[in-house]
């Protein structure tokens, strides 16, 4: 077992030191693996490795205890997780294009004057 399998599963557990303990042992590779995923991405992306990392890292060890079978579990826990943050982040930078960002109103509550106006 490795000391990233054993931390784990302390954290399993509900043990907090754990958790303190596994970002210092996993972060190097969690870099790497954020900055494959953002080179996947289209140029222009505001988001840099290290804030994937932390997000994609408060999404994995947040207020829910997972469980996670092994050290290779939790990495692609980790891929998924930085997946989604991009996915949702380009979700809503295209909703702000789109007009996502605008009030929508309901035709049933607009006025219409009886009568064309005059040019």
């Amino acid at each position: 077992m490795t000391d990233v399998t054993r931390i784990l599963s302390a954290i399993e557990r509900e043990d907090a030191k754990a958790t303190d303990e596994l970002l210092p042992m996993v972060y190097e590779e969690l870099r790497l693996l954020a900055a494959q995923e953002l080179s996947m991405e289209k140029p222009g992306q505001t988001l840099q490795a290290t804030a994937l990392v932390h997000e994609a890292y408060i999404r994995l060890v947040g207020d829910e205890p997972r469980g996670w079978n092994s050290r290779n579990h939790f990495f692609m826990a980790a891929t998924e997780a930085m997946r989604r943050i991009l996915i949702e982040r380009a979700r809503r930078r295209r909703e702000s294009e789109y007009g996502g960002d605008r009030e929508r109103v309901d035709l049933d509550d607009v006025v219409l004057p009886a009568a064309p106006l005059p040019l």
